[in-house]
């Protein structure tokens, strides 16, 4: 069983002192001993790259994303247990590419930070069916061992009029968490790839309020047009930017699946695979969480909804590079989507 021990974790190494100053010790503990990291993040200087604060920031939303899907938290304790580690291969978000109030719109309210922490966008993908398009952002330091994010967006010209209105009546009062302390920080690391420890900190716990919801609880009539609709969007309402998913790459996704099917865990029906056959991916279906909305009268009531999830990917190598296939598929992606539908 990894523990404390783990070179990751101990007190003097870059990486736990950036993770424990945005989550605290015993998050980032437990963090690092559970997640594969690359030994070329290995430091105990003052300084940080942006690998490292790449890093930071995806181990933190994986330990924030434990906290909010009980489910997840049991499977990643099972790996714990049986002293194993997990490699993060992707998270997710979802954002809204129309009225947005401060906040830029869809997905670059995250490239204009993720652009700094050394990533790019290394694949698009149209998500028709949803009315949405999804990117991949791949760090470009250290691709195979830092994780991507899956960033989409929902298109709000394609909706239906009345849903139009209420995204914008919801998404409009978006406040932005970044300002003048956390762009210096994170122009430092754009600049120079590196910055100040102080200012690593910052550029972390900037970029970590940028996954919360930014705007206000959703009114009860917006959300109830928003469902039928597009059920992203009413996602997007309850959950705003949060982190929706983390992927675990796995070896045999088909075998996992099945396994985790006997041990009682409420998995995705079929496993997704890619068009070129070199993704699969599969995942657990979302945990409710309860959520307030606002009614007519300025009360808020309390309901259940879906939340976040957990998903499994695997990931072939491809012939041509004899690299790992990175891609993703807009099939796949279209089929995972479906876990935080079960409202």
């Amino acid at each position: 069983m990894p523990s404390a021990s783990t070179p990751f974790a101990n007190r003097d190494q870059t990486l736990y002192r950036l993770l424990s100053a945005a989550v605290g010790d015993d998050a980032a503990t437990s963090a690092l001993t559970v997640l594969t990291i690359d030994p070329a993040l290995a430091g105990s200087g003052d300084t940080v790259s942006r690998a490292q604060v790449a890093m930071a920031l995806n181990a933190a939303l994986f330990a924030d994303l434990l906290v909010r899907v009980p489910t997840a938290a049991r499977y990643v304790q099972t790996v714990r247990e049986a002293g194993e580690t997990i490699v993060f291969d992707h998270g997710a978000l979802r954002t809204i590419d129309g009225e947005t109030g401060d906040l830029p719109a869809g997905h670059e309210a995250f490239g204009r930070f993720l652009i700094p922490l050394g990533y790019e966008v290394g694949g698009l993908y149209p998500l028709p069916k949803l009315k949405m398009t999804g990117r991949a952002y791949v760090q470009r330091d250290l691709p195979e061992t830092i994780p991507q994010f899956f960033v989409s967006e929902l298109h709000v010209e394609q909706l239906a009029e009345a849903a139009r209105a209420a995204c914008a009546s919801v998404f409009g009062t978006s406040v932005d968490p970044l300002g003048e302390a956390e762009w210096a920080a994170l122009d430092a690391l754009s600049a120079e790839g590196a910055c100040p420890f102080e200012q690593g900190v910052t550029a972390l716990k900037g970029a970590l309020a940028c996954f919360e919801r930014q705007h206000q609880p959703p009114a009860l009539a917006d959300y109830e047009v928003l469902l039928p609709e597009t059920r992203e969007g009413a996602w997007i309402a309850t959950e705003g930017n949060a982190f929706n998913h983390a992927t675990t790459r796995t070896a045999n996704v088909m075998i996992l699946a099945e396994e985790l099917k006997e041990d009682g865990y409420p998995m995705k029906p079929s496993v997704e695979i890619s068009q070129n056959g070199r993704v699969r991916q599969t995942a657990i279906l979302a945990d409710k969480v309860v959520r307030p909305f606002r009614e007519a009268d300025g009360s808020e009531v309390p309901l259940p909804v879906p939340g976040s999830f957990y998903e499994f990917i695997t990931r072939d190598i491809d012939p041509e590079t004899g690299k790992l296939d990175l891609t993703f598929d807009s099939g796949n992606a279209t089929g995972i989507f479906a876990v935080t539908r079960n409202a």
